[in-house]
């Protein structure tokens, strides 16, 4: 099954470690953040990565080529212009009856292989990984009622909710809802099977999940990893 691996942004709310190199090429610990996903890919079977590039292209390209140094084929994407995270997937040729997408800058400990045994045991149109995540609102929150009584205080609650942890594995038909050449996201894409009448599920995945989106996230993740090196590996 092909990975196709978005790995085109700018990385714009990660400066300035993404001034001179591009995000997923990024340390953390000893390699940067791409490698460790691709390697965790690997080792679970997954050889056929596709890399949808754009921003700083020619490094990722010079630092991987074709895959060979770390034991797996890869192949480029190339935007000609910023697409999104949905549109670049119109590009992919071959992308197979069933591919994998994700973010190129995600440290997890997933199980990518129960993850698609769970996609082809019911047949829909995408699985979408699920993740809880902790809100912490800094502020006393109210409860009131129609004539502004109020119910209930609580002061600074943590709120959970099923996030969506940008990772994706999809049946090739949803392709068809990609306009080729038009800018769209993968949530859009997401609410267009929606509304379209597609089947989408969720996968549970109650492990470790980082993504590397601002300095503080990127500084936890790099120490979580550095204890846990295993576990991504």
């Amino acid at each position: 099954m092909n990975v196709i691996i978005l790995a085109g942004g700018k990385g714009t709310r990660l400066k300035p470690y993404t001034v001179s190199i591009p995000k997923p090429l990024v340390p953390v610990g000893d390699h940067p953040i791409l490698e460790i996903v691709i390697k965790r890919l690997k080792t679970q079977g997954f050889r056929d990565i596709i890399l949808s590039v754009n921003h700083m292209s020619e490094l990722i390209r010079s630092y991987f080529g074709s895959g060979k140094k770390l034991g797996v084929n890869i192949k480029y994407s190339l935007e000609a212009s910023p697409l999104g995270t949905a549109g670049p997937l119109a590009l992919v040729r071959n992308a197979g009856d069933n591919f994998i997408v994700m973010n190129g800058d995600l440290l997890t400990d997933l199980d990518f292989t129960r993850l698609v045994k769970y996609h082809k045991a019911f047949g829909q149109i995408s699985t979408l990984v699920s993740y809880k995540k902790k809100v912490s609102v800094d502020l006393g929150t109210l409860e009131l009622d129609r004539d502004r009584t109020v119910k209930k205080y609580v002061e600074k609650p943590v709120l959970e909710y099923n996030a969506s942890a940008g990772i994706y594995v999809f049946n090739r038909k949803a392709l068809s809802y990609i306009e080729k050449g038009r800018r769209m996201d993968l949530p859009g894409l997401i609410m267009r099977l929606l509304k379209e009448g597609e089947t989408v599920k969720a996968y549970d995945h109650n492990g470790l999940w980082f993504d590397i989106g601002t300095p503080s996230d990127y500084e936890e993740a790099v120490n979580i990893f550095n204890k846990n090196k295993k576990l991504f590996l």
